[in-house]
């Protein structure tokens, strides 16, 4: 049986009802793709994301988080999974990356952090590669054409219909509703990352 919510309009709905409001409020910002969009978006970004997981170093309690937003995203990119369950989840990751031992690490569990939060905006995806990007760099500090080889591995493992989808995004900072605004991911690696990425996609 559905339960009753209450949204900001003061209007008692189903739970169901409320998920599809909440949905079509998202779709106002360009950022946020469709569902279909988003998990068509969120194998890549989790893609991403793995390849850097073994920087992260912490607490069992936060390491287990991670391997949870990860099972969570994967599913989520295969189909499975409530969008509303994994928008409500969405920040496990970002928590657990404060226990990082190491900033390298904490940038890779943040670019768990930005897969899992695909299934609230697809402009995560990009923040997912970016910090992924952000992590191998600062892991490599000595070595800073890994950087340019993390890139076009993430460029070369896009399949066509992910490409198509991130296409959609607008350039970063050019539409501020979401995560491509002027904030975060418009700055320092993470933000010439994104712009790399997109410039690479066309």
């Amino acid at each position: 049986m559905s339960t009753v919510t209450r949204l900001e309009t003061g209007f008692a709905v189903r739970s169901d009802e409320a998920i599809a409001v909440w949905q079509a409020r998202q779709m106002a910002s360009i950022q946020a793709l469709s569902d279909s969009d988003r998990r068509t978006v969120a194998r890549w970004a989790l893609a991403c994301a793995e390849r850097v997981v073994p920087l992260f170093e912490a607490d069992l309690l936060a390491q287990n988080d991670i391997q949870d937003a990860i099972a969570r995203t994967r599913a989520y990119s295969e189909g499975r999974g409530s969008t509303a369950e994994e928008i409500g989840k969405r920040m496990i990751a970002v928590k657990a990356a404060k226990a990082a031992t190491t900033p390298a690490g904490a940038a890779a569990a943040r670019a768990v952090a930005q897969a899992s939060a695909v299934a609230h905006m697809g402009a995560h995806a990009l923040g997912a590669a970016a910090y992924a990007v952000k992590a191998v760099s600062l892991a490599n500090k000595d070595q800073p054409e890994r950087v340019d080889d993390e890139i076009l591995w993430q460029i070369a493992d896009l399949r066509p219909n992910e490409r198509a989808a991130l296409r959609l995004l607008p350039p970063l900072g050019q539409d501020r509703s979401g995560p491509l605004g002027t904030g975060l991911l418009s700055q320092g690696i993470l933000g010439s990352t994104i712009r790399e990425i997109q410039a690479l996609i066309g």
